[in-house]
């Protein structure tokens, strides 16, 4: 299944690559606002793998970011992302990827993460640990504020919230971090955590697909994953990611925080 899923990220990334050449104004949409974006390459790449999938796994389900769900009983789910991070992808900025996970009974059990413009696979299977082409990832060991770079993102804004965003815990946050960094993919969010570049990461108003591939990858790198409250109700409670020593600290700076969007 790993070298199946790893194939077709790849194959993903390479029609992903084409269509950015290719790409033309016309052939980008909006979804939910002017900020949601949408381009006709997303729709293209969830084709080929759905349609990929359909070929190999005809009995599974199917979860896409642009297509929804599948009708399908079986305990088996691919979450698929086929562009995580549209607007670099539109803007020509390299921090966009692939992302596709397979759940069984709503536990990740394989993920593949594809970053086209590095040629950079992240991928990992349950009990058996994360690696980026090749080599075994591990997180970062710091274990102080100060000395941390953190990464989060605000689709919470392009989404229109207007209570309870993201700005509040920046502002909280950001004073007290060596650094604060917004790449614009919560997959690759959770991958730069795996591989130790971010010590932690967190985000408001996710869907499951763009968190499907990433908590594995980042959990199997000896990671912790929580919502905002430290539970596991994420991402429809917040979601964060971390190096584990980190965690709790930067769980205190959400102690107010009200699902009014969940």
């Amino acid at each position: 299944m790993i070298e199946f899923m790893k194939s077709i990220a790849k194959q993903a990334g390479a029609i992903a690559l084409a269509g950015q050449l290719e790409l033309q104004k016309k052939r980008i949409h909006t979804k939910g606002n002017a900020r949601d974006l949408v381009t006709d390459t997303d729709r293209a790449v969830e084709e080929f793998i759905c349609s990929r999938i359909r070929e190999e796994y005809p009995q599974y389900g199917i979860f896409g970011e642009e297509t929804g769900k599948s009708d399908s009983s079986s305990e088996y789910c691919f979450i698929i992302d086929p562009i995580d991070g549209t607007a670099s992808f539109v803007h020509n900025l390299p921090n966009w990827c692939v992302s596709i996970g397979l759940h069984k009974n709503g536990e990740p059990i394989v993920a593949v993460v594809y970053q086209p413009s590095m040629n950079d696979l992240y991928y990992a299977e349950k009990g058996k640990g994360a690696y980026l082409n090749g080599t075994k990832l591990h997180v970062s060991a710091c274990d102080t504020l100060v000395e941390s770079i953190v990464g989060t993102g605000f689709f919470c804004l392009r989404a229109g919230w207007k209570e309870e965003n993201n700005l509040k815990y920046v502002s909280r946050i950001a004073p007290l971090v060596c650094d604060l960094r917004k790449y614009g993919s919560a997959a690759l969010d959770a991958c730069l955590v795996a591989r130790g570049s971010l010590d932690a990461w967190w985000e408001l108003c996710l869907a499951p697909y763009d968190i499907a591939a990433g908590v594995l990858i980042l959990t199997e790198a000896g990671g912790r994953i929580t919502d905002l409250h430290g539970g596991t109700e994420f991402p429809q409670k917040g979601i964060m990611g971390s190096n584990g020593a980190l965690h709790s600290t930067l769980l205190k700076f959400f102690e107010d925080h009200q699902d009014l969007h969940s």
